[in-house]
């Protein structure tokens, strides 16, 4: 029953919120954070802030009785405070595609909706390991992922991006740089002759870099350019899928 679950929710992130909804608890959530706009019916949810902080008063209001946080979203001064004031808090910052899945049924315990969340988890499961299967052994095709523009920003081991990339058996140009999300030169990219160029299509980052004044590379050449929506690609929630489903999709047609 709903009743043994969290009644009164507060979700730090747009993943959680996307996660809630998926296991039937979303009407629970009284408060959230910017960007949290995914499914239609979140957008009406009061924000109570965003990385740059949240508002300590509003949650005091609101009474909370579990606060889902977000390691790499949420201020850690503001983690440290929820728990002074004693929140149950659960958080959720799944690292890995299969991650997704446990943190499902970790909501569905606490909000005691189990019965869904381990549906929505195993249907998760079930169309992941399906996409690992169809593209393990395609033709591995060299990618560059335009993170960011300005300063030109990419992916590369550890990151979630990353792991997206080898489901669908791409070749990361910068798989090997350091640290998870490594700036890079223009010209490295050129050097590297990526077959495809993948942009996360955000506000300012689509623009930035005008890939067409360089013919001599193989993306450019081929018109393997392809701009893929961020909120699927970035989310560690259970539209991952359908980001994996796009990024595939663009490598096959440069294949």
């Amino acid at each position: 029953m709903a009743s043994a679950g969290a009644e009164r929710i507060i979700a730090l992130s747009p993943h959680a919120v996307e996660m809630l909804y998926a296991i039937g608890a979303g009407s629970r959530i009284v408060a959230t954070t910017d960007h949290a706009d995914y499914p239609e019916a979140a957008k009406l949810i009061p924000s109570i802030g965003g990385y740059y902080g949240i508002q300590m008063e509003r949650v005091l209001e609101l009474k909370p009785d579990l606060i889902v946080t977000w390691d790499g979203g949420n201020r850690a001064e503001d983690l440290e405070m929820l728990k002074k004031f004693g929140f149950a808090t659960f958080s959720s910052s799944p690292k890995t595609l299969d991650a997704v899945a446990e943190e499902l049924i970790a909501l569905g315990e606490l909000t005691g909706n189990e019965d869904k969340a381990r549906q929505v988890a195993a249907d998760f499961r079930a169309e992941l390991a399906a996409l690992r299967l169809a593209n393990h052994s395609k033709a591995r095709k060299k990618l560059f992922y335009q993170l960011w523009g300005q300063p030109l920003m990419t992916v590369s081991h550890g990151s979630w991006i990353q792991q997206i990339i080898e489901v669908c058996n791409g070749d990361n140009l910068f798989v090997d740089a350091k640290g998870e999300y490594p700036l890079v030169s223009v010209e490295a990219v050129l050097k590297g002759k990526p077959e495809l160029i993948l942009i996360s299509q955000e506000q300012g980052n689509t623009t930035a870099v005008d890939w067409s004044q360089w013919p001599e590379v193989p993306a450019v050449a081929n018109k393997h350019i392809y701009q893929l929506d961020a909120d699927l690609l970035h989310r560690a929630g259970p539209r991952a899928i359908q980001g994996v489903e796009a990024l595939c999709g663009a490598i096959d047609k440069a294949r």
